[in-house]
């Protein structure tokens, strides 16, 4: 029973490392953007074009990941995703022109599909019904992790190096990763479930594969559509925050600062302001309290937490930063701490400190009750398919947001100067964020009955 309950451990450890690596090279991208556009002769705002069809292959190719993890061996599946995104990472490091980085993208995409759909469905197997929000929002939380990681990673690193040192060096920890996996263990499909326990208990396995025919069900559950949405219109708003590391990187130059000095202090800024996604555990531990009580509270308590992201981030976007003094240094380490101080003795800063900490925390109260929802309405085969259409979805409403900001941004010039460009653009995109949070209040009204249509199934099944 131990030997089993350390895999259990490892396992969903390994997989939240993974989630974490994952998006650090999402997080890598945003502060490297002036740097590959000066280097490569490309104008800017095509790198955003650049980073949204990371985000949509990503999304795309999760779905086939997903299906065809109801069917083959999750772990084998992992492994080869792991060296899909892991090589073309290190081949995007060698690109001389936009067309070749813009296609290993792509095929970076690809492979981080496959990590985000059978991961999700291995780690709803082995996470106990009891702590699904919160457990699920570790390796939501981790996701977070990365991008901050990621952006840390590439301010620290590219100045005193180059933009490709960092890809090279998170290659190399991606293919290192793999030996990792070959001590993973893979649950079986439902072993988590409640209503199976005894047939698990038994010795016997849950049978049940996906089918095409599947599919067509998966898309018009009730819960699933509204989840479907309800992703797409909130990460049209979040795709936008790619650009906050361009936006602080404007505002610094503004104040008279050397192109280096930005470029860092911008990669700062952008991992110290979504600290508030630690919270994200908190989170899901009240989805989890709450809809044991009640099982519409889940996503009626989510919906709140979507509207009030709307203030704090447009504060957040527009508030200057007044008395901003940085040391000159060549230092990241000596910047990094100049850079808190301000924030500690600089009331501006620290009131912008405070908004990003508030507005950051209530989205991360989404990313673990959705992934809960959508794991509590369907069925244990159904989930690798079901979380990659959704995510789907959010890719597609990521990609807008990414691509369609750089747009206004262009538009807002003809107007407004630089960074006033960039803070207009991004709270004109919070208006997505209300039909996101009115979307999860209507679907709180047909959770309950898609999540005990589930329960009779497994009940039935589970008999012994």
């Amino acid at each position: 029973m131990r030997i089993s309950k350390f895999m259990t451990v490892y396992t969903i450890s390994v997989f939240v490392i993974l989630a974490a690596l994952d998006n650090m090279i999402i997080g890598l991208f945003p502060p490297l953007f002036s740097c590959i556009s000066s280097d490569l002769g490309v104008e800017i705002s095509f790198l955003g074009f650049a980073s949204g069809a990371n985000i949509l292959f990503t999304v795309i190719s999760s779905v086939y990941w997903g299906y065809i993890s109801g069917k083959y061996n999750r772990k084998l599946l992992v492994i080869i995703g792991t060296i899909i995104w892991s090589l073309s990472v290190y081949i995007t490091s060698k690109s001389n022109s936009f067309g070749q980085l813009f296609f290993m993208q792509i095929i970076t995409g690809i492979g981080l599909g496959c990590i985000s759909s059978v991961g999700f469905s291995i780690l709803t197997d082995y996470i106990p019904k009891k702590y699904r929000g919160m457990l699920l929002s570790l390796w939501g939380m981790s996701q977070g992790l990365g991008g901050i990681l990621g952006s840390l990673f590439a301010s620290l690193i590219a100045p005193s190096k180059s933009w490709r040192t960092p890809f090279e060096i998170l290659s190399i920890l991606g293919l290192l990763l793999i030996v990792l996996y070959i001590f993973t263990k893979e649950p079986s499909y439902g072993q988590s479930e409640p209503e199976l326990k005894k047939l698990i208990n038994s010795g016997r396995k849950y049978v049940y594969n996906i089918e095409i025919k599947h599919i067509k069900t998966i898309i018009f559950n009730r819960s699933n559509k509204y989840l479907f949405f309800q992703a797409f219109f909130i990460n049209i708003t979040i795709g936008t925050f790619i650009w906050l590391p361009t936006l602080y990187n404007s505002k610094i130059l503004k104040l008279g600062y050397d192109g280096k000095t930005a470029i860092v202090i911008s990669g700062y800024l952008y991992a110290i302001f979504q600290i508030g996604g630690v919270f994200s555990p908190c989170f899901g531990y009240i989805g989890d309290y709450f809809n044991r009580k009640y099982k519409i509270s889940r996503a009626k308590i989510t919906s709140y937490f979507v509207f009030l992201m709307i203030p704090f981030y447009s504060i957040m976007f527009l508030s200057p930063l007044k008395n901003f003094n940085i040391k000159f240094s060549d230092n990241s380490l000596t910047l990094c701490l100049s850079l808190f101080k301000q924030i500690v003795i600089n009331p501006w800063m620290f009131g912008i400190f405070i908004f990003a900490i508030l507005a950051s925390a209530t989205q991360s109260a989404n990313t673990p009750n959705w992934l809960a929802l959508i794991t509590e309405a369907n069925l244990p085969e159904h989930r690798g398919t079901a979380f990659s259409l959704a995510n789907l979805a959010n890719g597609i409403g990521r990609t807008i947001g990414t691509a369609g900001i750089g747009v206004l941004i262009t538009v807002m010039s003809l107007k407004f100067n630089e960074p006033e460009n960039y803070s207009y653009a991004l709270v004109a995109f919070q208006i997505f964020l209300i039909p996101s949070g009115i979307l999860y209040y209507i679907m709180s009204k047909f959770s309950e009955r898609d999540v005990d249509y589930v329960k009779k199934i497994l009940k039935e099944r589970g008999k012994v």
